[in-house]
């Protein structure tokens, strides 16, 4: 089971290969500035997995989204060439 450990910042310079065991682990470590949390330390492969958790959510929120926007009877439609014709003369292309 993950744990998450508190740290305060000079561990990173006085115990880091302690601080990296715990990382590899899979656990988390909230590093510490005169008792404020600062920051979180990760392993990369969690962080990896953050990452991709993120985009799958914002790809299902936009895709919610554009399902909405297409069931709105007032939204209005482009066709494929309008679309690149408009965007050929922004740009000049």
């Amino acid at each position: 089971m993950m744990q998450t450990f508190v740290r305060p910042s000079r561990d990173l310079r006085n115990h880091y290969a302690e601080i990296s065991e715990i990382i590899k682990d899979h656990d988390h470590v909230i590093i510490t500035n005169h008792g404020r949390g600062e920051s979180v330390l990760i392993n990369i492969e969690d962080y990896a997995k953050y990452e991709e958790f993120l985009h799958q959510r914002y790809v299902a929120e936009a895709l919610a989204k554009a399902k909405q926007q297409a069931a709105d009877p007032d939204t209005q439609w482009a066709d494929h060439e309008s679309v690149w014709e408009t965007l050929g003369k922004q740009y000049d292309v």
